[in-house]
């Protein structure tokens, strides 16, 4: 599957939450998305600070527009957050393999903070394969909780955060031990802690985006390389970012 490297203008900017940006790109590249759980690599600056690209992952697309959620954590988030609208991105797009095998009966969409973005195209594509979704998302607390209407008006949406302030107190595996949810697949993404407890506690028929510090985001630099079962590596940014909950190898 290939990628392409194309400009793209930001055409929407708003603070979901603080400090966590929905931001809408529109281009002609965007044509090169093709699978829920790709993501893009964004060039944030003509100058060498900072020098590498920021993986980003993508929550809705169609042929002209990516739209991405990020969280201002570092001086290359702050760099992006501050971009205006008019404003042009070189982009790399079209990178991993994203959610593949979405032939199911039943299946529950697991998005964990930052994590939740991705979850959103996916569940959309689901619903059109004709497949039952539930969303389990899980949060720190009730101030971080962003696109909790989106998901209901797509299918039921569970809330779990960790102080209980909405929804279920706890993680999203106690949320779905609270509702007794039912799924013949899982589709997560969100912090490794998540889905590592995920895939203990779920070992089969899972499907995990992974997010990992990358150089080039395109299998040169082997800078995201994991350890998986099936092979001594796979790097997260050309065989993942997905990978199947059965070979991964949980850390710990």
């Amino acid at each position: 599957m290939g990628n392409y490297q194309g400009m793209m203008k930001i055409v929407h900017k708003k603070e979901l939450v603080k400090d966590v940006y929905e931001m809408v790109l529109n281009g002609d590249a965007a044509s090169f998305i093709k699978n829920s759980g790709q993501f893009i690599n964004i060039k944030l600056t003509d100058t060498l600070q900072p020098y590498l690209r920021r993986p980003m992952s993508i929550c809705d697309y169609d042929e002209s527009n990516i739209k991405i959620i990020f969280k201002v954590v570092g001086e290359g988030t702050k760099i992006l957050a501050n971009k205006e609208c008019g404003d042009t991105l070189d982009c790399l797009i079209g990178l991993g393999n994203g959610f593949e095998d979405l032939e199911a009966r039943k299946v529950i969409v697991v998005g964990g903070g930052l994590g939740v973005p991705p979850m959103y195209n996916l569940t959309k594509q689901l619903l059109s394969h004709g497949v039952e979704v539930t969303a389990v998302l899980g949060f720190n607390s009730e101030s971080d909780v962003f696109y909790k209407k989106e998901f209901e008006e797509l299918c039921p949406t569970v809330i779990a955060t960790m102080d209980g302030s909405v929804g279920i107190k706890g993680t999203v595996i106690d949320a779905i031990e609270a509702k007794q949810l039912s799924f013949d697949k899982y589709y997560a993404c969100g912090p490794e802690k998540m889905l590592d407890a995920l895939i203990l506690k779920y070992p089969d028929n899972g499907y995990l985006s992974f997010e990992a510090r990358m150089g080039c985001g395109f299998g040169a630099c082997m800078g995201c390389s994991c350890r998986v079962k099936t092979k001594p590596y796979k790097r997260i940014c050309v065989e993942g970012p997905v990978l199947k909950s059965s070979e991964v190898i949980v850390n710990g």
